[in-house]
This record gives structure tokens, C-alpha cells and sequence, in this order.
């Protein structure tokens, strides 16, 4: 039997979710509801594609908060749960999580471009992880193999892209980059009870903005500190601190590229001079074409899930959620809840 929500979630209906618990797939639960009930915040296939790998998220209605499971085939999100506690990361594991119905909070990044809004737990990628992650689909047979495989032929090979990111610094991070002015979206008026949670209400044109110029091998945010059950991307994440963390690469050598590589399993590569590592209130990606060959761009990957595909990228011809262009990105402060061993 699939696991009981405490409490109904009528906003729901329609839609089918499949649970995931360290990879292990529980029976469909289908969530039927009446229609007075609006779906808030994006429609629900986007919201169930911003969590993929991340959390089974709840949508939030009238700002209230619903506990949620750790997923995803990566598992990322639980191994970030589990490892602090010294539990492994099993199926076991997080099931009695669960079964103790003990929670904690979790940041949500409103990922925003134009009208259009995306809510992610996770991370965003852009660059060489965006690539591995994303391209290395086309080995999926090889297993979990893939991400080495491929990331080795991507080094080889490797890219680099224009761009430029802006982002607004946490405090002990003021320095990093340039002073830099940034135009962003401003919110349009619209009626909470109609359209639901809009994302956190941030008065981005009055921070102190700072910015880092392409190009770049790797643009990499993270909300938890493991992408993965063997990486540790952003070893100072924190589950609630209102910050992501930001892990910028880019002129590096590929020998030493590949000795980064095997330090992702205990975090140790944010140490690397090649490796700019800070924590951000709020961010804009600017993202720009290969430096080798103009007339081909990239992918912008969050949650596991292409957002973004850039002109002959890898599937360019399939539909993405954005644009390849400017997008921004601002975090709430523990808006989501999480089942948690601790």
C-alpha cells in the first residue's frame, strides 16, 4: 500500500503521481478532486516536473504547507536528509523516516522568465553538468555508468559558453564579482486567490548586484548539499538559510577538470582555485552560445528536467518550458516541508 497523507490536499485533482523512494516505485496514486478546486501556482505537470528529482511537492494553498517525501532517481534530496544523521541511503532508511512523521523546512527557488514560472528544489545547471545530465540520456542503458562515461567524453571534448550571471550576494560574499547594475522583471498585478502562490514578493531592483562574465564551462545552483547519492556539489548548503548556493567555473584546464571530477564525492573540489564557490539571495543567468562554434547553444537544466534548449542543442527540436535567454531566479525561506529523520 502507498503511504497515507495525514491530512486530504483538495487542490489536487486529476493527476497521476508516481512515488519514488530511493529510486523504488510505489503504486500510482491517482488524486481526484472537484472542480472548484484550482490548481495553483503553475499547472501540475510542471509542478510535478520541477520535483522530479527532488520532493513529491504539495501545491500550496493559501500559504499553507503540506509535508513532503524525499525522490528522484538521483536522490540527491534524501541523501541530503540521510547523510547528517549517519543513516544510509536505502529504501529502508527512508521509509521509517516517513513511518516518524518528523519534518523540516525546505527553501523553494521561483525560477522565472516572463510570464512563465518554475519552482525547483533542487538545483539548475547550465554548462558541462547541464550537459552530462541532460545528453548522457542517450546512454541511459549504461545505468548510473552514463554520468561517468559521458562526462569523460565531455571533458575531452569540452565547451564553453558566453554568458553572463548576475546575483545578488549573501552576507561574507560581497566581494565576489564586479559591481553590476541588473534589470529585472517586475511582477505584474494579479489576484492571489486566482492564480495562488506567485513566488516569494522580492524587491530585486534595490539589492546590491554583482556579476561574473563568460565565458563559462559550468554554472551550477544548488538548494541541499548532495546532487547525488556520490556528489557532494555544494558542501556549506543549507535546507532553510533562504540562500543557494553557486558553483562557477570557468577557464580550466582538462587534466585538471577531470581531477575535480573525483573530488565531488566529499565535496572537496569547491576548494579548487578553478572553482568560484558562494552563497546567493537571488540570481540571473544570462546565458550565451558556444565559444567554438556560435551558431549552437546550450541547455538549462533544473531538477533533472530541460528547461531550457538552446539553438542545435542536444533535442533542440522538442518543446522546453523556457527560452534560452535571460532568466532570474529568488528563493523563500523554508516554504516547503520535508519528512526528515532529524
Amino acid at each position: 500500500m502507498p503511504p497515507r497523507l495525514h491530512q486530504p490536499i483538495p487542490q489536487l485533482r486529476r493527476v497521476v503521481f508516481t512515488f519514488h523512494v530511493i529510486g523504488k516505485v510505489l503504486p500510482k496514486i491517482s488524486s481526484q478532486s472537484s472542480d472548484k478546486w484550482r490548481c495553483h501556482a503553475v499547472n501540475v505537470d510542471c509542478r510535478r516536473r520541477a520535483t522530479m528529482d527532488g520532493i513529491w511537492t504539495a501545491e500550496i494553498d493559501g500559504g499553507k504547507r503540506y509535508p513532503e517525501f524525499g525522490l528522484g532517481s538521483g536522490n540527491g534530496m534524501i541523501k541530503s536528509l540521510l547523510e547528517p544523521v549517519g543513516l544510509p541511503c536505502s529504501a529502508t532508511s527512508a521509509t521509517i523516516s516517513i513511518i516518524r512523521g518528523r519534518t523540516r523546512s525546505l527553501d523553494v527557488a521561483t525560477i522565472k522568465q516572463g510570464t512563465t514560472k518554475f519552482f525547483s528544489v533542487l538545483m539548475l545547471a547550465w554548462g558541462l553538468v547541464a550537459d552530462i545530465d541532460i545528453e548522457s540520456e542517450k546512454f541511459r542503458w549504461m545505468g548510473s555508468a552514463r554520468f561517468d562515461v559521458y562526462g569523460l567524453q565531455r571533458i575531452i571534448c569540452l565547451r564553453q559558453y558566453n554568458g553572463r550571471i548576475l546575483f545578488v550576494p549573501a552576507p561574507g560574499f560581497e566581494n565576489s564579482g564586479k559591481p553590476a547594475s541588473c534589470s529585472v522583471d517586475k511582477e505584474p498585478f494579479v489576484s492571489d486567490k486566482a492564480l495562488g502562490y506567485q513566488g516569494p514578493d522580492t524587491k530585486l531592483e534595490v539589492m546590491e548586484w554583482r556579476e561574473i562574465k563568460g565565458p563559462f564551462v559550468s554554472v551550477w545552483l544548488h538548494n541541499v548539499p548532495w546532487g547525488a547519492e556520490n556528489t557532494l556539489a555544494a558542501p556549506n548548503a543549507k535546507f532553510s538559510d533562504g540562500f543557494l548556493d553557486l558553483i562557477v567555473m570557468k577557464d580550466c584546464p582538462k587534466l585538471a577538470l577531470l581531477s575535480l571530477m573525483t573530488k565531488l564525492s566529499d565535496g572537496t573540489h569547491v576548494q579548487s582555485p578553478y572553482v568560484s564557490y558562494l552563497k546567493v539571495k537571488a540570481f540571473v543567468l544570462e546565458p550565451g552560445a558556444r565559444i567554438d562554434e556560435p551558431d549552437k547553444e546550450g541547455i538549462i537544466d533544473s531538477d533533472g528536467e530541460v528547461l531550457a534548449r538552446g539553438r542545435r542543442s542536444y533535442k533542440c527540436d522538442q518543446k522546453a518550458l523556457m527560452s534560452y535567454d535571460k532568466l532570474q531566479i529568488t528563493v523563500d525561506q523554508g516554504l516547503a516541508t520535508l519528512f526528515s529523520p532529524e
